[in-house]
C-alpha cells in the first residue's frame, strides 16, 4: 500500500473533538485521523438511503404514541378505581347507610379533583 500525503485545515471544533475521540480511544489524533477520513469517506460512499430512515422514526413516534393513549387509559381508571375504593372505604368506616347515587356523586367528585390536581402547573 503506498501512502499519500494530505494537509488538511480543521475549525478548532473539529479539532477539539478529534482530540477527545482520541483520547477516549487511547490514540493520538494522528493514528484517528486516517480512521476519521477512512469512515467518513465509506459514509460518503454508501449513504443510507434518504427515506428510510424518517420513515421509520415517524412509525416508531406513531407507535409510542398509541402506547402512550394506551398507558393514559389505563391510569385514568386505575385513577378512578382508586377513588371509588377510597369513597366506598370511607363510607363504610363512617358507618354512613347512603346510597349508590350518594357514593358515585362522590367518587365522581373525588376522581374530579384529582384530575384537576394534576394537571395544575407544578413550581
Amino acid at each position: 500500500m503506498k501512502l499519500v500525503r494530505h494537509t488538511i485545515r480543521l475549525p478548532e471544533s473539529l479539532d477539539k473533538a478529534l482530540r477527545v475521540l482520541a483520547e477516549r480511544h487511547g490514540i493520538s489524533v494522528y493514528a484517528l485521523l486516517p480512521r476519521a477520513v477512512k469512515a467518513g469517506v465509506a459514509v460518503l460512499a454508501n449513504p443510507p438511503a434518504p427515506d428510510t430512515l424518517p420513515r421509520e422514526i415517524v412509525t416508531e413516534l406513531a407507535s409510542v404514541s398509541t402506547r402512550i393513549v394506551d398507558v393514559e387509559r389505563t391510569l385514568d381508571r386505575a385513577l378512578f378505581t382508586a377513588c371509588a375504593a377510597y369513597c366506598y372505604a370511607r363510607s363504610a368506616a363512617l358507618g354512613a347507610r347512603t346510597n349508590d347515587e350518594t357514593i358515585t356523586a362522590e367518587i365522581n367528585a373525588a376522581y374530579d379533583r384529582q384530575r384537576r390536581l394534576s394537571q395544575e402547573k407544578r413550581p
